[in-house]
């Protein structure tokens, strides 16, 4: 999802604050967004994105505040699997999009299938067939389904049936 694309402009890449002296102030969600894309392409080769996430899916603003050149007042959270970014109102998706993402990872490992309903053209996820496995502990409130890329998991449904 996030591209690890080199800039060529010639903005300076050091920032000219340390986080204690990083100014405290209101952040978008889109300004977020453009600051974990500043942080991956100087990201070194190795080390992945999930650096950034926190324990508890919160973002470390200790690595993000330099792209940002600030402190953000308010908590964001990032999926661990889809790398996705919420705000606070809506943090639980975060956490059920990587409950969910590695208990598709182990059934289909198990059984060599995706866990969707029998002839479901939009490949909506079956929390039954997942349950019956043992690999969920909870159904979440939103319903996911599986994309063709990598077989992640995304809350949006498609818009137009396979075909």
């Amino acid at each position: 999802m996030w591209g690890r694309k080199k800039r060529n402009n010639k903005k300076k890449d050091t920032h000219q604050y340390s986080n204690d002296e990083l100014p405290k102030r209101d952040v978008s969600i889109h300004e977020v967004r453009q600051a974990i894309q500043r942080f991956t392409s100087h990201l070194p080769n190795g080390v992945e994105l999930q650096t950034i996430i926190n324990e508890d899916n919160t973002i470390n603003y200790e690595l993000l505040s330099p792209y940002l050149d600030a402190t953000p007042n308010e908590t964001y959270y990032m999926s661990k699997e889809t790398y996705e970014v919420f705000d606070e109102k809506d943090k639980q998706l975060a956490f059920d999009l990587d409950h969910i993402q590695q208990a598709i990872d182990r059934y289909m490992k198990q059984t060599n299938e995706l866990p969707i309903i029998d002839g479901d053209p939009y490949n909506k996820v079956n929390y039954f067939k997942l349950e019956r496995l043992g690999l969920i502990s909870y159904r979440p409130e939103f319903t996911f389904y599986i994309t063709d890329e990598e077989y992640l998991i995304t809350y949006e449904a498609p818009s137009s049936k396979k075909g």
